[in-house]
């Protein structure tokens, strides 16, 4: 609780660059992460059942999510962080578990995206689950090159293998999306 990370480099990771988990109170800023574009299962960023996490004025270049906002996830405000090469800035996957914790009150706000597969990603497995996401504003967003640009996909299921066959009972609701643009490549 009531930790606060300025400055801190990391290249190339294994896994997740930075997990925050069971946390409050977190503040990160001028973070640098590089990873190789193709290089799998290196989310920048990760966040899940924390509360009150802060990521501003930072770079995050990968072969995964940007950031990954993760079950249990409260009050998060992502501010001026460059995303690119990589997937997107994600919230999911949720409902795996069907007594998942959910997301909620999520601010993304002055984010430039260039050259990643998706955007604004919401991921949900079709799956029976109380999990939920609800209070998500993404606001002035500009994309470069971006493939997908807002992407609410509620038969997530990575590699088309083994897929659930059950509809995702996952309540998402609330979502605004601002003064979003960009320019295809």
């Amino acid at each position: 609780n009531n930790v606060a990370v300025d400055g801190l480099t990391s290249v190339n990771s294994q896994k997740f660059h930075i997990a925050v988990t069971g946390s409050q109170n977190v503040k990160l800023q001028h973070i640098t992460v590089h990873a190789p574009g193709n290089s799998p299962n290196t989310d920048g960023i990760h966040v899940a059942k924390s509360s009150f996490v802060t990521v501003l004025n930072s770079t995050i270049s990968t072969g995964d999510d940007c950031i990954s906002i993760g079950p249990g996830a409260r009050n998060v405000w992502i501010e001026r962080v460059g995303c690119g090469p990589g997937h997107d800035i994600s919230i999911g996957s949720l409902g795996w578990r069907f007594q998942e914790p959910g997301v909620e009150n999520v601010t993304v706000k002055r984010v430039p995206f260039k050259e990643t597969t998706n955007g604004l990603h919401i991921k949900t497995w079709a799956r029976p689950s109380l999990d939920f996401v609800r209070n998500v504003l993404f606001h002035h967003v500009v994309m470069d090159g971006v493939k997908n640009p807002i992407v609410v996909d509620q038969n997530y299921c990575p590699g088309n293998k083994n897929c659930p066959s059950k509809a995702s009972r996952i309540k998402v609701k609330d979502i605004r999306y601002k003064s979003v643009g960009g320019t295809l490549r």
